[in-house]
């Protein structure tokens, strides 16, 4: 089984690269999303620590930028409460797949969660800062606050076994993909 982690900058595309690979992917966002629509468990600790933000189940995007954007100290509240879930479900994938050749781990904070682990091969998706504002535009208060938990974008492309330029073009990152898998292939 060979584990590998998709990193880069927010907005980079690394939800696209990962499906690219046509192995399982653990997408934690997608998770995330899943809790704040199906978990009443989850809810009902949200709105415990935000009571003035939360108004109904399910959980609303706009009720936690809101709560975010007022004050920086509520997403790490709601990280608290969302991380731990989301880790049961990493593990339960990872036992779930771990007998697949390899499977993808698209996870924000990846390094940051110290999810990764040293044999993992890390890929970073390096996109034009231009596109990414462009695929971030309406967002910009919340990437503000969600930078600050990331680790700089730098430290994260010099810990990659290996860079995808992503243009936002098909064709472009299935070739990139392509090398890739063959590369770690001749390594194994």
């Amino acid at each position: 089984m060979i584990r590998i982690g998709i990193i880069g900058d927010i907005g980079s595309g690394k939800s696209y690269v990962a499906r690219k690979f046509g192995y399982p992917v653990f997408n934690a966002d997608a998770e995330v999303a899943k809790l704040y629509r199906k978990s009443k468990k989850c809810y009902n600790k949200i709105k415990k620590a935000l009571p003035n933000y939360i108004t109904s189940f399910p959980i609303k995007k706009s009720e936690l930028s809101k709560a975010i954007i007022a004050n920086r100290y509520n997403l790490r509240k709601i990280v608290r409460i969302v991380h731990p879930e989301v880790r049961k479900r990493i593990y339960a994938f990872i036992k779930k797949y771990k007998k697949k050749k390899f499977f993808i781990l698209d996870i924000p904070l990846l390094l940051e969660s110290k999810l990764n682990k040293k044999k993992d091969i890390l890929i970073f998706v390096d996109a034009k800062k231009s596109e990414i504002n462009k695929r971030l535009n309406k967002k910009r208060e919340n990437v503000k606050v969600l930078k600050k938990f990331q680790l700089p974008v730098e430290i994260k492309k010099k810990k990659a076994n290996y860079i995808i330029k992503n243009n936002f073009k098909n064709n472009l990152v299935k070739k990139n993909v392509k090398r890739i898998i063959k590369e770690i292939l001749l390594n194994d």
